[in-house]
């Protein structure tokens, strides 16, 4: 049977973009993504899901005067289409507790940072201010707590002495773009899941993680 994908968007949707090329090309096997939703009508990934054939919604969040009412908007919009994961890409918005744990369990997103550091925002800012050799990116059920869950995979990248903001930011990019594909492939396969507040394999990918980072730290000089 095939699997169903909601994706929730704000931005540009360029990891829409790599797992659409990813679910084509059979790295997600047996997987449709039916729907993308945006908070924000004018977020130009939805024009992207448009070109691609897919339903493509704003439940634009200034519209509600609370995140409850919000929420509660997203949640119908996203049930009609009966996904079985919902894929935060670059979605930005923090999602109340009963919000998630309706999902709990088929939510995953993507943060730009070797977590369990910097969390929330301007996570590469932080990373130059702190010194770090390495930066990275982390894909991670989504529970409660603002990027706390548990991690799915990581990949790191080195920080160069000549690095700023953009420069990282475009390194880590490209190695979100390979790792998100991958964690929704093993979930979706049922060789991850999410029990008892802990990420749960089946089939621990140990060299499967291992070639998932390797390629940031090969592409840095």
């Amino acid at each position: 049977m095939t699997k169903r994908l909601v994706i929730l968007v704000s931005g540009r949707g360029s990891n829409l973009q790599s797992i659409l090329a990813a679910c084509r090309s059979g790295q997600i096997p047996d997987t449709q993504v039916v729907a993308v939703i945006s908070n924000r009508p004018a977020a130009r990934a939805l024009e992207l899901a448009m070109t691609a054939g897919i339903p493509a919604l704003a439940v634009d969040h200034r519209d509600y005067r609370t995140r409850t009412d919000f929420d509660a908007a997203l949640q119908k919009q996203i049930d009609d289409y009966a996904p079985d994961v919902v894929v935060l890409a670059g979605f930005m918005r923090q999602l109340t507790p009963a919000f998630v744990q309706h999902y709990e369990g088929r939510m995953l997103n993507v943060h730009p940072s070797l977590l369990p550091a910097f969390p929330g925002l301007h996570t590469h800012a932080q990373a130059l201010e702190q010194g770090v050799c390495w930066h990275g990116a982390s894909v991670h059920f989504v529970t409660a707590e603002l990027d706390a869950g548990p991690i799915i995979i990581q990949a790191a990248v080195a920080v160069l002495p000549a690095d700023d903001e953009q420069s990282l930011a475009a390194r880590v990019l490209d190695a979100e773009h390979r790792i998100y594909p991958q964690a929704l492939a093993w979930l979706l396969g049922g060789r991850v899941a999410l029990a008892a507040g802990r990420a749960q394999w089946r089939e621990p990918p140990q060299m499967a993680t291992r070639e998932a980072i390797a390629p940031s730290l090969e592409s840095s000089p």
